[in-house]
């Protein structure tokens, strides 16, 4: 499976969700659902589809499908969001509090070769 990084640095084809929607695995779509459900967002197995990040027109979960920066970062047309000028803005400072360090460390690899 090739390597997707995400406009945040995740990378998507590491990703739980992702792996379980490429191997259509229930099994593995059910521990998805065990370990990120939550009552803020509740997760049901036909839940976990996703593409990954980058996939247009096609399926995501619905945390990516909601996310402002990968809105942003479709706005401005940028492959990830080290390409952008803004680079690391609030609100990806923000999302990192939320997803953790190593997305922006993937980031910062990237804008490095940049």
């Amino acid at each position: 499976m090739e390597k997707m990084t995400a406009f945040c640095g995740l990378v998507c084809s590491d990703c739980p969700a992702y792996i379980a929607t490429q191997k259509d695995d229930n099994e593995a779509r059910k521990k998805v659902v065990e370990k990120w459900s939550s009552e803020q967002f509740p997760l049901k197995i036909e839940d976990i589809n996703c593409d990954g990040c980058l996939a247009f027109g096609k399926r995501l979960i619905k945390f990516c499908d909601m996310c402002e920066v990968r809105a942003c970062a479709i706005k401005k047309n940028v492959k990830t969001c080290a390409h952008c000028d803004e680079f690391s803005c609030e609100k990806l400072n923000k999302h990192f509090q939320m997803i953790g360090t190593e997305a922006k460390a993937n980031l910062e690899r990237i804008r490095k070769d940049l």
